[in-house]
């Protein structure tokens, strides 16, 4: 996508008085985003093809259906289309603060345990919001999406070692997916995409990868991300989510998830990202670990105690 930000702005009237406009370049969406202030406002701005309009559309209706679950997230503010520039654009509050990643470093263990209680509370409010009735069911939608990534796999050129327990363990645990619910899933929901600010939570970001499913699914991100980032705060997420009651069926889909996503991420690392494929694959195997290739459901690191 190739256009000057400045005649985009020229043609949003609510920022055509803008005085300093910063691309932001995180992140592997192909939108662009750009942070524009003046001397009265702060806004995120996000410009799509046009193509996409009716996707940023729904994105943006969520956002807005969510406000009324008091989910801390920037706000959607304004949508629409300029058609002779071939775009569309979103424009958002600003959320102040700094994403997890750059975050935690700064903090204890236990403060770290202490904002993902937060995160893990954050969570759980999205995920109560239903899935529209025309959506199909979980089950059936995750394994097919399933048999495609893992048709991919196969032909992709990278082998995980002992890739055929995992296969295995998916087909002998997948009745354990007929039947869950169908909610919002953020599906993004890890370190990179939640905004701290004084140490602690201020909110999440980045709903674009939205989709309608298991809540238990917007986990995945803890077992490949964040716990290799953090364990006490990939601890105090699951502890905040269930206030400190697990469920028993929770650590089989967990470990279904994670199986899973071994081969979706594969195939994303390959087409999205190849020169983080070796980064991808060694997060991979230390998941693996976790659940020493799916023998044990339980992540080894997960420990119900609060760090001191």
């Amino acid at each position: 996508m190739n256009l000057s930000i400045d005649k985009v702005c020229a043609r949003i009237s609510m920022l055509q008085h803008s005085q300093k406009i910063e691309l932001l370049d995180k992140g592997f969406s192909l939108d662009k985003k750009y942070l524009i202030t003046s001397n009265d406002y702060k806004y995120i701005l996000r410009i799509s093809d046009i193509n996409d309009y009716e996707k940023k559309r729904a994105e943006f209706s969520i956002l807005k259906d969510l406000q009324q679950y008091q989910v801390f997230s920037h706000r959607a503010i304004e949508i629409g289309v300029i058609v002779d520039l071939g775009v569309c654009y979103t424009v958002y509050s600003y959320l102040d603060g700094v994403d997890g990643i750059e975050a935690l470093p700064n903090l204890t263990e236990k403060e770290q345990y202490k904002l993902g209680l937060k995160a893990g509370k954050e969570l759980f409010k999205m995920n109560l919001y239903p899935a529209p009735p025309s959506i199909n069911s979980w089950h059936e939608r995750a394994m097919k999406k399933h048999y495609r990534y893992l048709e991919s796999y196969k032909n992709c050129g990278i082998k995980i070692k002992n890739d055929e327990k995992i296969i295995e363990f998916i087909e002998r645990n997948k009745h354990f997916l007929i039947n869950r619910p169908n909610r919002f899933q953020h599906d993004d929901f890890h370190l990179g995409n939640i905004i701290v600010k004084n140490n602690d939570y201020a909110g999440v970001i980045d709903f674009n990868n939205y989709d309608w499913g298991d809540p238990y699914h917007d986990f995945v991100k803890v077992a490949l991300i964040t716990r290799g980032i953090s364990i006490p705060f990939s601890i105090g997420q699951l502890n905040g989510y269930f206030d400190d009651s697990i469920p028993d069926d929770f650590w089989m889909l967990y470990s279904i998830y994670a199986a899973m996503v071994v081969f979706s991420t594969v195939v994303w690392s390959i087409k999205f990202s190849p020169q983080q494929s070796d980064a991808m694959v060694k997060r991979l195997y230390a998941m693996l670990e976790d659940h020493q290739y799916f023998a044990i459901s339980r992540p080894t690191w997960y420990s119900n105690l609060m760090p001191k």
